[in-house]
């Protein structure tokens, strides 16, 4: 059977975050357009990230809430966990989120959906099994999967990913997992709070990156909430033993699990594409761009997760999507990468564990300074005994905030406050004239940058100001 032959202004490849962005803006500029999705729909955020991690982060929440009420007179009881009920609550969300991301929504944009497999013939050509498709230009948008080290053993025993993992057939009772990022971290804590034992493994120390006070706290907390560590320690050996899985050590201690999750980074999902037809630069960590996504082949670009060094979240795949559109379509052919970056210093990231870790920009290391205010001086946190935390702004030597990091419940909307601080360049008097309502956590943004100004206020010059006028009254 002959192939259906397509030619477009845009072929997109991969319907995940940043390649449904990216039709849905050039459909809606009456370009057309040609998405494959070999899988599902939505990509891993919808189907196996972002989406059914914070349902069953939630799920988990609720049963650790059954036992944590005296301190507020409400008698603690034991949670009573079915499994079952949490994975139909895990699907429920994912399935209500769906139709946003569908075929259908998608052609009535007009958008031509192809759900097959498609890889390069040429470099302005894309097929698959029953179309080929010539455009002007093509988004490789194909993005990632769990990476699996390479632990002698590992392959050979039935390892989840968080592909499997909300699915698995029966609750863990002893939950062993591999990567201590922000995956690892959230699935180690609510399965603890459903009722697993936990072990996270990693070869290196947990949230390295991470503001160290902030990191240290994150990591005792879930300590206290009954999650072990083996960070850093060096892996030796993963087999079968029976019906568990055994993880060997190199200082000879061996550990015993039902279940092993591997969640220790992203691979990109570059192996079918044909790149090479198309002339395309990649390599183990992606495909290699300029600041505005165009590839080696000046007709291709690259967004999300396949994107090397560039990629990893799901709203800088969002962020992604909206520079090339603004590249392709509002600007002079060749120009975007000095107007329509998709490079930035300010992405946001969030650890959805509880307490929350959220970061921004630059880190401590880079700061000329820090301002801070802590939870346990938030009258709304005290209303609530939540009080773990802070939120940490870091400036430069003009006083511009290059970055922040913040722990607590809530840090992700608080972040988001400090991410609209940085985007409009907002000196400190501005985020000090804001007025936030009383009692929010989110209060702790004004109070942060309001203590570069205490001595200024408060000093001895303005101690002999405040006199000198009191003298004319």
């Amino acid at each position: 059977m002959d192939k259906t032959f397509h030619d477009v202004d845009l072929c997109v490849i991969g319907a995940g975050s940043a390649g449904l962005s990216a039709a849905y803006g050039a459909s809606h500029l009456d370009r057309s357009v040609v998405l494959f999705e070999r899988e599902e729909m939505g990509g891993d955020c919808l189907n196996t990230g972002c989406v059914p991690s914070k349902a069953l982060i939630k799920a988990a929440k609720m049963a650790h809430s059954r036992s944590h009420g005296a301190e507020f007179g409400i008698a603690p009881t034991e949670a009573a966990v079915d499994w079952d009920a949490v994975k139909a609550h895990i699907q429920g969300v994912i399935d209500q989120i769906a139709p946003v991301d569908s075929v259908e929504r998608y052609s009535g944009f007009g958008v031509n959906v192809i759900t097959e497999d498609a890889a390069f013939v040429d470099e302005r050509t894309v097929e698959s099994a029953n179309h080929i498709v010539r455009a002007k230009r093509i988004i490789v948008a194909a993005g990632s999967r769990a990476g699996v080290p390479p632990i002698p053993g590992l392959a050979d025993v039935p390892y989840l990913t968080n592909n499997s993992i909300f699915q698995v057939a029966q609750l863990p009772k002893h939950l062993l997992i591999i990567g201590s990022g922000p995956i690892g971290l959230e699935m180690g804590q609510s399965f603890r709070r459903l009722g697993s034992d936990v072990t996270i493994i990693d070869i290196a120390e947990p949230l390295g990156r991470s503001d160290p006070e902030h990191a240290a706290e994150l990591i005792a907390s879930l300590k206290a909430e009954g999650v072990n560590f083996r960070a850093p320690a060096k892996t030796k050996q993963v087999s079968q033993d029976g019906k568990q899985i055994r993880v060997s050590f190199e200082d000879g201690d061996d550990l015993l699990g039902s279940h092993i999750l591997v969640a220790a980074g992203r691979q990109p999902n570059v192996e079918t594409l044909n790149l090479e037809a198309a002339k395309v630069t990649y390599d183990r960590r992606g495909i290699d761009t300029d600041e505005a996504l165009r590839t080696s082949n000046p007709r291709v670009y690259a967004a999300g997760d396949i994107v090397a060094g560039k990629g990893g979240l799901t709203h800088a795949a969002g962020f992604h999507a909206g520079a090339l559109i603004k590249n392709l379509y509002f600007m002079p052919p060749g120009l975007g990468k000095f107007f329509a970056k998709a490079t930035t210093t300010r992405m946001p990231a969030v650890i959805y564990t509880q307490p929350e870790l959220g970061a921004i920009g630059a880190g401590p290391d880079e700061a000329a300074r820090t301002l801070h205010f802590e939870f346990n001086e938030n009258d709304r946190s005290i209303a609530e005994r939540d009080t773990a935390g802070g939120l940490k702004l870091y400036l430069n030597a003009k006083n511009r905030i290059i970055g922040a990091s913040c722990l607590g419940s809530q840090a992700g909307e608080i972040i988001n406050t400090v991410s609209l601080a940085m985007a409009a360049d907002a000196k400190l008097s501005t985020i000090t004239s804001m007025i936030s309502p009383y009692p929010t956590r989110t209060e702790v943004v004004k109070r942060a940058a309001s203590s570069a100004f205490t001595d200024a206020i408060f000093g001895p010059k303005a101690k002999w100001l405040s006199g000198f006028w009191t003298k004319f009254q």
